[in-house]
């Protein structure tokens, strides 16, 4: 018994010392670990300093692992919905499959890869174009709309989808289109394309209600496409390159921002208004989704912006009830810096809002159809091109290449405010001064308190008339300085000289000039400068001038900033219009799927005239109804004066109140009582502190 109790108790006394060891052990190697990890962090690179293990990288790894299989579940839904893997080829061409092509084209002569260098991050992104207006409540609302982690999946799901709808609505031939015409206008057959891509976008109310606009155009460019698709994806860029299009745009959230860091499979939320250059036609408000993905096989890259409530049932779209389907471009490089773009638009929108003389332009697809986005980019990277060149061989008093691009830039600014204040962007409301449905004549004040405007209260007039003649010959008429003074209420008799010409393209309209006018004689106290910039295209044509203050052009050629020169726009807008759009004005319109185009037929044309005027240098003052009158009469008279150097008679011009005639663009600056040329120095318009424009 002594001798079992002996050997527990030496049991347990050993237990003791082996725990005693192990525990000594145990804090043994705590505190080689703790010494290793410190001897690691401690540890610094050879090349360059820093530490060579990051507990932030690890954490980077983790989430580069999660979203890669995040990725990879996407891929696999898309490719059950597809049919085909939208990840082959290394994990670097989504959509390779889908854009399948016929084009072999070298890309090594752009050696460099895309990347987001000129792509702004969110903040800067959310800034808006300081030419913008406040935002209206629909665009307000849009802050507010994010695309949730849970929802991204179904997002890239429906991009890959209408991907390929849009690639194939580009590639296809007789099958999905039919040319009407021999001016290469195509119709999207209906049937067809309701057969091969199922809608998935909620049809609600009356289908009858709406007007299908589906339009296919291709052109070469003079950009390529790494510089194309970034300006895409930037939204002031965006605008830039389309702002006789676009009155704002704006990007609401990144989704996703592209694989290994470029474009490639970038996804964005994005807001925009587009415009017609009239107060006649309302304009367009969309959110919507882009898609950029690049093709593996062939270098080429594909843009589709498809709607919001593809996957938002409870997504309100823009109260002029206009929907926009899957739409995009195809961007295909091609020597010496060109690309090659097929561009499709496909919409529903309804005819109601739009006045009867615009409504055959509409309905044809031309005011927002992709052979209008098209001629505006050709032409626009045709003036970026020319802003961006050094071997030139401009005329005039340009003393530098600086002193050249700022003062395209300055006419860049005077374009753009001409074509916003024209329009109903931005919620601009537009009076009419007649009951009569022919009138066109339309008016608006603002209050104008910040830089780059005259400070007070802005009167803009706008009309439009249809005219029996091809657009170029009103568009030469109006841009050429020789011929000004048979515009006895634009020039007052007296010629112009010009003083400086900047080419903006292939075709001798596309240019801004100086022009110097002399008021009463030769001496330099009397002589007034007019900036203007003319530029045409198949879309149409625009000519936009403005007085600008001698010693303003001065600072501009010396290389000071151009921007806050005062500018108040005046121009006009041509585009083609073969038929008297005003024989219909009176007769219900119905939706209709365009089957044809009537505005592109024989050589008439429609000319929208704008003017603005400083009427108060009060901000707060307002409006006469004489003085409203007053701007009336010279519009009139503007467009009686158009028709009698053409030589033809205007139809539907028989009223008082402008029957017919009407302008979507502004004639810039204009004097007191419009007695003198508009190229004058800006006076007051009388007014009436206790009276208004209702």
């Amino acid at each position: 018994m002594v001798t079992v109790e002996c050997r527990d108790a030496f049991t347990a006394q050993q237990d003791r010392a082996d725990n005693a060891i192990l525990r000594n052990d145990n804090d043994n190697l705590r505190n080689e670990n703790c010494r290793l990890q410190n001897a690691l962090r401690a540890l610094v690179c050879s090349n360059c300093g820093g530490s060579t293990i990051s507990f932030d990288e690890q954490q980077l790894r983790m989430e580069n692992a999660r979203l890669k299989e995040e990725l990879d579940r996407v891929c696999l839904i898309a490719t059950q919905f597809c049919g085909s893997d939208p990840m082959q080829g290394q994990g670097h061409g989504p959509l390779s499959s889908l854009m399948t092509s016929n084009l072999d084209l070298d890309m090594n002569m752009y050696p460099r890869a895309y990347d987001q260098e000129g792509l702004q991050n969110c903040s800067e992104m959310l800034q808006m174009n300081p030419l913008m207006a406040s935002e209206g409540p629909n665009f307000a609302a849009a802050n507010g709309l994010i695309i949730m982690d849970d929802e991204k999946p179904l997002a890239i799901q429906f991009a890959l989808s209408f991907m390929d709808e849009v690639v194939k609505m580009c590639r296809l031939g007789e099958s999905l289109w039919t040319k009407v015409n021999d001016s290469g206008k195509e119709v999207l057959n209906l049937d067809q394309h309701a057969k091969m891509f199922p809608c998935f976008i909620s049809q609600k109310g009356d289908p009858n209600e709406f007007r299908f606009e589906a339009t296919r155009a291709s052109s070469v460019v003079i950009i390529n496409s790494v510089t194309l698709v970034d300006a895409f994806l930037d939204a002031d860029k965006w605008m830039e390159l389309f702002p006789s299009i676009i009155s704002r745009a704006k990007t609401l959230q990144v989704v996703t921002s592209g694989v290994n860091g470029n474009a490639n499979g970038s996804l964005q939320l994005m807001y925009a208004e587009l415009q017609m250059l009239s107060p006649l036609v309302p304009t367009r408000e969309i959110h919507f989704l882009r898609y950029c993905a690049q093709n593996s096989d062939d270098g080429s890259w594909a843009i589709v912006d498809f709607p919001l409530d593809s996957f938002h049932e409870t997504y309100q779209a823009s109260l002029t009830r206009y929907k926009r389907r899957p739409s995009g471009c195809i961007i295909q490089d091609m020597p010496n810096g060109y690309s090659s773009v097929t561009w499709i638009e496909h919409a529903e929108a309804e005819d109601e809002p739009v006045h009867g003389i615009f409504t055959d332009y509409v309905s044809s697809g031309m005011a927002f159809g992709a052979r209008r986005w098209l001629a505006v980019l050709q032409r626009q990277c045709e003036r970026l091109a020319s802003l961006m060149a050094r071997n030139i061989s401009d005329i005039g008093a340009i003393s530098s290449p600086e002193a050249r691009k700022n003062l395209m830039n300055l006419a860049q600014r005077m374009v753009r405010m001409f074509c916003l204040n024209i329009t109903g962007s931005c919620g601009q409301s537009w009076t009419a001064l007649s009951d009569s449905v022919e009138d066109t004549v339309r008016i608006t004040t603002r209050k104008v308190t910040e830089p780059g405007q005259p400070n007070g209260l802005i009167l803009t007039a706008v009309s439009t008339t249809w005219l029996p003649h091809p657009h170029y010959q009103v568009f030469d008429l109006l841009r050429d300085e020789r011929r000004r003074s048979q515009l006895d209420v634009l020039s007052n008799g007296i010629p112009l000289q010009e003083v400086a010409h900047i080419a903006n393209g292939s075709h001798p309209g596309n240019s801004i000039s100086l022009l110097r006018l002399n008021v009463a004689s030769n001496s330099s106290q009397n002589v007034e400068l007019v900036l203007q910039e003319s530029c045409t295209d198949d879309s149409g044509s625009l000519v936009v001038y403005s007085v600008v203050d001698v010693d303003a052009i001065q600072h501009t050629m010396s290389g000071e900033d151009p921007s806050c020169i005062p500018l108040l726009p005046l121009g006009f807008v041509i585009v083609p219009a073969g038929q008297n759009p005003n024989d219909n004005i009176t007769s219900t319109t119905t939706a209709t799927t365009t089957t044809g185009n009537s505005t592109e037929s024989g050589g008439g044309c429609l000319l929208t005239v704008g003017l603005q005027v400083l009427a108060n240098a009060i901000p707060t003052a307002k409006l006469s109804l004489s003085s409203a009158n007053t701007v009336n009469n010279h519009i009139q008279s503007t467009v009686q004066q158009i028709i009698a150097a053409l030589g033809g008679v205007a139809a539907g011009n028989g009223n008082s109140t402008g029957g017919g005639n009407s302008g979507s663009s502004d004639d810039g600056d204009n004097v007191g009582g419009f007695d003198e040329p508009p190229t004058r120095p800006i006076k007051k318009v009388d007014l009436s502190p206790t009276s208004k424009v209702n």
